[in-house]
């Protein structure tokens, strides 16, 4: 479905929404207002990093470090960064939509994908508080574990 099509299919639904009850509308558009806005400067944070990253490495250095023909060392590259790096899924597969379209390989893409989402160094130290050492190395070493199995599979795949 094209982006115009989704966007007349919301106003019509609003429009319907308003028409049926008009206090419980507004209501709706403030809450999304406010998350609009408190989600706004993370958004904007991020999407200067992705275009300034996109800007230094050229299609070549992403191809290079993240093509298809790089193998494991692209493998290991993007579960090295998708496992250190904390950035939320409505950014990540945007990102990861443009490091395919600037060269890098289905595999690599996978893996930095699902490293990103599912392995947590970053957050390691937070996780062991909540859950305990041995379960939250556990929880992100089977995750790890996930990411390369999928990954492999998909780039053989693919």
């Amino acid at each position: 479905m094209s982006t115009a099509a989704l966007y007349m299919l919301t106003a019509v639904l609003l429009v319907l929404s308003f028409r049926k009850d008009r206090k419980k509308t507004r209501q709706a558009l403030k809450k999304a207002w406010k998350s609009f806005e408190n989600i706004l400067p993370q958004f904007l944070s991020i999407l200067v990093l992705i275009g300034l990253m996109l800007a230094v490495l050229d299609r070549e250095t992403i191809t290079r470090l993240l093509g298809a023909d790089s193998g494991a060392a692209g493998m290991a590259v993007a579960a090295a960064v998708g496992s250190v790096t904390l950035i939320p899924g409505f950014i990540a597969f945007p990102l990861a939509a443009s490091l395919l379209s600037s060269g890098a390989g289905y595999g690599q893409t996978a893996m930095f994908l699902t490293t990103l989402m599912m392995v947590g160094l970053v957050t390691l130290p937070l996780e062991t508080t909540f859950f305990g050492k041995r379960l939250a190395v556990m929880r992100n070493a089977l995750a790890f574990v996930y990411a390369v199995v999928s990954s492999v599979i998909l780039g053989v795949i693919l």
